[in-house]
């Protein structure tokens, strides 16, 4: 094994850059390179996630945001391989350093559930309805251990009390029980081999508010207790802001925006990342309150992507050249990027015209 050396200065900032005090040359629990998906070939191809880059440490919360049809859950469902044989993917899933898509199939079935899983948008669906739900649980205990039948539900019964249900409801079959409890059936399904990272995917979708505060606590603590990284997926900045530590906004398929959550929600510097914001009424902000600022239109069709860059169809201060040339993610300012080309005429210091105009 390679040595490494250790700094000690330490980072007081979650939401920056990696802890200094981790050893030089260790890999970041996930990195996504230039990721891109594409469903169908030849001429009938569309791309449904283009040239996406990610990165997340352990112990690290990062939120991706979008409308529905941006692209989301097909990035959650490409990080495990979990798509249809009609998707096609290229670039690089580095989990702990080995790509997920250069993995064989064994090996990929091992880092299933035991190096990350999932939490599927929508419980109901996502569990068999006619196995009891601590068998469901015990199932991946069951594949990724030496464990006995009855090891495997004791811990099962184990997970359910830690994710804040009686050990009893292993019991239950999933239509016996709340929306919020079978939520809580699957945190702790994809909490059972002890994974390193965890994608969760609208894991609060349909809930009301009382219920989803308490699944955001849970996942908050679960992520603190346990060191692990959090990839949660929602059309909500709000819950993301007040839940993860960076930020990623996706439009049709691209990041647009990046940051420090808290920042991204309250100050965002990507018009679709203002929109976003401003569709939620703010607690003290009556006009918002009364009168929430939407967003016209509708993402554009993966198929038939509009040329230069794909918002500006829908962009209320889109320039003229923003209709024929794409823009790449840009440096913000304070460890923030986005796309967008008025973030340069933002960072311009005052004064900057009268110098340039200068002789």
């Amino acid at each position: 094994m390679t040595a490494t050396t250790t700094t000690t200065t330490p980072n007081p900032d979650p939401s920056g850059p990696p802890d200094a005090t981790k050893p030089v040359g260790d890999p970041p629990l996930l990195e996504v390179r230039d990721l891109t998906v594409t469903y169908g070939i030849g001429s009938d191809a569309v791309p449904a996630v283009r040239g996406v880059d990610l990165r997340v440490e352990a112990g690290q919360k990062l939120g991706i945001a979008g409308e529905s049809g941006c692209g989301k859950s097909t990035l959650a469902l490409a990080l495990l391989r979990l798509l249809p044989a009609t998707a096609t993917l290229s670039g690089e899933i580095l989990l702990d350093g080995e790509d997920v898509l250069t993995m064989k199939w064994g090996r990929l079935r091992a880092v299933r559930w035991a190096g990350a899983s999932i939490v599927f948008q929508g419980a109901m669906h996502s569990l068999n309805a006619v196995h009891r739900v601590g068998d469901q649980i015990a199932e991946p205990i069951l594949l990724h251990s030496r464990a006995t039948p009855a090891a495997a539900r004791k811990r099962a019964g184990e997970l359910l009390e830690q994710v804040g249900l009686p050990a009893a409801r292993a019991q239950a079959y999933p239509h016996e029980l709340s929306g919020g409890q079978r939520q809580r059936v699957m945190i702790a399904m994809a909490l059972a081999c002890d994974p390193r990272l965890i994608v969760a995917d609208e894991p609060t979708t349909a809930l009301d508010v009382m219920i989803q505060a308490q699944i955001l606590r849970l996942i908050e603590q679960l992520v603190a207790d346990q060191d692990v990284g959090l990839i949660m997926i929602s059309h909500d900045l709000a819950v993301l802001a007040d839940t993860c530590d960076r930020l990623s906004v996706m439009y049709a398929g691209r990041v647009v925006e990046e940051g420090p959550a808290r920042q991204v929600y309250t100050d965002a510097r990507h018009p679709y990342g203002k929109a976003l914001s401003a569709a939620f009424p703010k607690i003290g902000d009556l006009s918002s309150r009364h009168a929430p600022r939407g967003l016209p239109g509708d993402p554009p069709d993966p198929a038939a992507l509009p040329g230069g860059c794909t918002f500006h169809p829908r962009c209320p201060v889109a320039l003229d050249s923003c209709a024929t040339g794409d823009q790449e993610l840009r440096e913000a300012g304070g460890e923030r990027r986005a796309a967008c080309v008025l973030v340069d005429a933002d960072r311009a210091q005052p004064g900057d015209e009268e110098a340039r105009s200068t002789p």
